[in-house]
């Protein structure tokens, strides 16, 4: 059994220790959305993975490696923070350069876009021009106004998801920071780039460009694997010859553009323009979780590393490896994390997310189809974080079922008055799943081997294993995620659902089916039930029990 937590680092690539700079005290970055659009559910697989992460850091399961090699078993603190990016990240992310239109700008036109369609439906449908639902409410020339409406969405979707740090950002706002309001580092960290020959500045007064000089940094390409003669040769793309041509090298990446047109910009050293993408990232990271912050880490007073930054695959280049360049290049350090983490991708019904295939799907828009937010989170964690996760309707069928079979095991434990047996071996054995690299197959298989135990006879239920439980579900969140006071009507018990006129009349034609003893009939509707997502069950009292799965 695994004493401690083991992690794949992607910088060493390799399954490691995870061991904090102080162990007592741990500091996470993860990588947030960009506000110009509903966060899909790719993008939840993502930071959902990071969330699971960090619940299985702060739990009082969990052990760290400290610095000595000595185990962590103690209290601990984890600062995370996830920011909300609404300037500079461009269309063309996969260069360093970042081509293309800002996303907030490529919001503006979909919005448009979407208005013009409104006013002409017989000539597009509003809902492929996109944004359909914010016609009315966004004022497409206002880039700020975008930003906030889906940063809003987005935090009402990740709070309905149990994502800690959205709901711990509604008492501390540094959290989750916004890009645009940490203008003022970037160009401080730029600055210090510029000084110390680390970037350079390019093109003529009303045009200019900074550009982060690679050749400067020998560890450009560690992260991703890339190496600058492989990033000379696959320059070409969307990256325009113009820009190519002033930079020293193909893989120099954007630190701040000077284009007194652009829809954002701020006033610079190098003109009035806004940041390339990267740059925020670091800022961010540096003014919120290095000690003394951005002033300490430029000074080289203070260690400016943190410990743990995740963000999806696609992160890592070129965003991640810009990062690690630019931190390490204002601050000198041998590292900007310690530990980077990266979950995979997500399919749907095994091909690649695409709204033109009809298999994209955003979280609000399964939770409009009834799917709860506790069962959308359970099918988003259930496959390991570093392998291709594979959504499916039946999937997320399937985890709804699963999540009913633990919650009534969780509410015939808590109404316990007994001690009842003790659960511990089962609680051992999701312990050391969860320390191998977060094995979140092997933590739901011992949740499901403890769950058999304790309704088979076998164990008997009592208040040590509601604790156990509760437990484990401070780690999995999904539990006790959104749980509603069961509603009883005549006919039904509701579980975790509101009742519905169409469901009464169904389950009281079903009760006199079976009055007449028409049991063709009752097994015809409860059938019908089935296709709309609901299962019942006959309880006490002649009523039925109804619930998702």
């Amino acid at each position: 059994m695994s004493q401690a937590l083991r992690l794949y680092n992607t910088l060493t690539r390799s399954i490691e220790p995870f061991a904090p700079a102080d162990a007592a005290n741990v500091t996470f970055y993860t990588c947030g959305p960009t506000v110009y659009d509903d966060a899909h559910i790719g993008n939840f697989r993502s930071f959902l993975a990071a969330d699971l992460l960090r619940r299985w850091i702060e739990s009082p399961l969990c052990a760290l490696t400290s610095p000595d090699g000595s185990l962590h078993t103690a209290a601990r603190t984890i600062v995370h923070m996830m920011n909300i990016t609404d300037v500079g990240h461009m269309t063309d992310d996969d260069t360093a350069d970042g081509g293309g239109l800002d996303k907030m700008d490529a919001a503006r036109q979909r919005i448009d876009a979407a208005k013009a369609a409104a006013q002409s439906p017989g000539k597009a449908d509003p809902k492929k021009a996109g944004t359909a639902h914010a016609l009315a409410e966004i004022n497409p020339s206002d880039p700020r106004a975008i930003a906030r409406f889906y940063e809003g969405r987005f935090l009402e979707d990740a709070r309905a998801l149990g994502l800690k740090v959205a709901i711990e950002a509604q008492s501390d706002a540094t959290l989750m920071p916004r890009a645009t309001d940490h203008i003022t580092g970037m160009i401080a960290l730029i600055a210090k780039l510029v000084e110390l020959g680390k970037a350079y500045v390019r093109g003529e007064p009303g045009a200019r460009a900074v550009y982060f000089d690679v050749q400067q940094f020998p560890d450009y390409g560690k992260l991703s694997g890339n190496t600058l003669d492989q990033l000379r040769g696959g320059a070409g793309g969307r990256v325009s010859q113009e820009n190519q041509a002033q930079k020293n090298h193909p893989a120099d990446f954007l630190l701040w553009k000077e284009d007194p047109s652009h829809l954002m910009k701020w006033p610079s050293p190098w003109g009035e323009g806004y940041p390339g993408w990267h740059i925020e990232c670091s800022a961010m990271a540096l003014d919120r979780l290095a000690v003394g912050g951005i002033a300490a880490a430029l000074g080289g007073s203070r260690p400016a590393e943190i410990d743990l930054h995740s963000g999806g695959e696609d992160n890592i280049f070129p965003h991640h490896e810009c990062e690690i360049a630019q931190t390490r290049g204002c601050t000198g350090g041998e590292r900007f994390a310690r530990h980077w983490f990266h979950p995979r991708f997500l399919l749907v019904e095994g091909e690649k997310m695409s709204k033109s295939k009809g298999n994209f799907f955003t979280a609000r828009d399964l939770f409009a189809k009834g799917h709860t937010p506790a069962a959308v989170r359970l099918e988003l964690i259930k496959t390991h974080y570093r392998a291709n996760a594979n959504f499916t309707e039946q999937g997320l069928k399937d985890s709804a079922r699963q999540l009913e079979r633990w919650r009534s095991l969780w509410d015939e434990s808590h109404s316990a008055e007994k001690p009842g047996d003790d659960p511990a071996v089962f609680v051992d054995a999701f312990t050391s799943a969860m320390n191998d690299d977060l094995n979140i197959a092997g933590a739901v298989a011992s949740l499901n081997e403890l769950r058999s135990a304790f309704t088979s006879g076998e164990r008997t239920p009592g208040t040590r294993l509601a604790e156990a439980l509760e437990q484990i579900d401070s780690v999995l969140g999904v539990i006790a995620l959104g749980r509603r006071d069961d509603v009883a009507t005549s006919l039904g018990v509701y579980k975790d659902i509101e009742p519905d006129d169409e469901v009464e009349s169904l389950l009281c034609a079903r009760r006199d089916a079976r009055a007449s003893k028409d049991w063709a009939e009752a097994d015809r509707i409860r059938d019908e039930l089935a296709g709309r997502g609901l299962s019942i069950k006959d309880v006490a009292g002649g009523q039925v029990e109804v619930s998702r799965g």
